[in-house]
């Protein structure tokens, strides 16, 4: 069996689409018992009447544990009531204000267990002039900026995954981690907030400070003189990106890789300052250079000479390489669904997910058992305040 660091730790999760149950997801591969609480009937609106055969909600909650309860009932709040005491984290995103509303709000809880780390997920804070407006991760990354450098100059392009959505969860787990070391360092628990609007500031880190050295927004473009990178099409029609950075070296590999050794002493080119101001005059001139050869001819050179450089790859591609093979980034998981692993190893070891995920209400009665007997669980479920499967 697997070491994993958070073992031992317990996760009661009220969150629905991505954001957290993404994060809750990374907690679980860390090692936590997740105890998903959704609601009755079609459970987490992301099961899109496919229950645990989703892929989307498999992707997002594989591992963890289901407690389906209407917390419309007080009844059912009751039930969350009984089982704050019994765990380390609760993490939820829904509109500011809904929990405390419920009777579940961060003060309450802190309560009923003065060591829990209570964390929330909003659109935009929990407070100030948009805290009431219904967030997804387009409007997180419309209103963080992310599609201001996106696609071309002077015109907004949406981009093709959901970098909003799955920054906030993975922040939110990173504040749930923290949070847990400052409880074991100093005792006590701890209110974690973060919104979709916090989040995406840390993908934007880059091209806000660019604003904030000329003072003036940044597009797709600026970004590329000052990175020195480069997106080049092949003989064999597919695309090689180049990053050459600030090292003089890189540039000097890529001039004899191209077999241009003169352009090192071109001094439009000679120096970083120098190609940076004139990276559009130099464009051209890599790009017809990289139109002469195969991309796996350009791939044999670029790697003798020690350019840094990646194929253009799809999904796919990325999945089927022989690096992500070897760094078991993938584990196969029920119905054909594959399943991201997280990130980091520990002691040599990438930690798995724990299987597929939950179906509604799967866990009930095994969860209630810890808070309830047996007469008491029968009753909430047959009053629908509580479904199992």
């Amino acid at each position: 069996m697997q070491h994993k660091p958070l073992s031992g730790i317990r996760v009661l999760e009220i969150g629905g689409y991505i954001s957290m149950p993404y994060g809750g997801a990374v907690l679980s591969a860390l090692g936590a018992d997740v105890v998903k609480v959704e609601k009755t009937g079609d459970g987490d609106d992301f099961r899109r009447h496919l229950d645990d055969k989703s892929p989307f909600f498999v992707q997002y909650n594989a591992g963890k544990r289901s407690l389906s309860v209407d917390l419309k009932k007080p009844e059912g709040v009751e039930i969350v009531k009984a089982l704050i005491p019994h765990y380390d984290v609760a993490l939820e995103n829904m509109r500011p204000g809904k929990m405390a509303a419920l009777g579940l709000g961060p003060d309450v809880c802190a309560k009923l267990n003065p060591n829990l780390v209570y964390g929330s997920i909003t659109g935009f804070g929990d407070g100030g002039p948009l805290r009431d407006r219904p967030a997804y991760d387009t409007i997180g990354q419309s209103f963080g900026g992310i599609y201001s450098i996106l696609g071309d100059a002077g015109r907004a392009q949406l981009s093709g995954t959901i970098l909003v959505d799955l920054i906030t969860g993975l922040t939110t787990a990173m504040g749930v981690l923290a949070a847990l070391v400052g409880r074991a360092n100093l005792g006590g628990g701890q209110r974690l907030e973060t919104s979709l609007m916090e989040a995406v500031s840390t993908l934007t880190v880059d091209a806000m400070t660019q604003s904030f050295e000329t003072g003036q927004d940044p597009s797709r473009e600026s970004r590329h003189p000052q990175a020195q990178n480069f997106c080049l099409h092949t003989a064999s029609g597919e695309d090689i990106a180049v990053h050459l950075s600030s090292s003089q070296k890189f540039w000097q590999h890529l001039c004899d890789a191209m077999g241009k050794p003169e352009l090192k002493q071109d001094p439009r080119f000679s120096l970083f300052a120098e190609r940076q101001r004139n990276y559009f005059e130099l464009v051209p001139i890599v790009e017809a250079v990289f139109k002469e050869k195969t991309a796996d001819e350009w791939a044999q050179i670029l790697t003798e000479h020690d350019v840094p450089f990646a194929p253009v790859l799809t999904m796919s591609g990325y999945a089927k390489h022989p690096q992500v093979d070897w760094l078991e980034l993938f584990e196969p998981g029920p119905d054909g669904i594959s399943l991201l692993r997280p990130p980091w190893r520990f002691g040599g070891v990438r930690p798995d997910r724990g299987g597929s995920a939950p179906r509604i209400g799967e866990n009930s009665r095994e969860v209630l058992a810890e808070v309830y007997d047996n007469a008491r669980i029968e009753e909430l479920i047959a009053s629908g305040v509580v479904v199992a499967s």
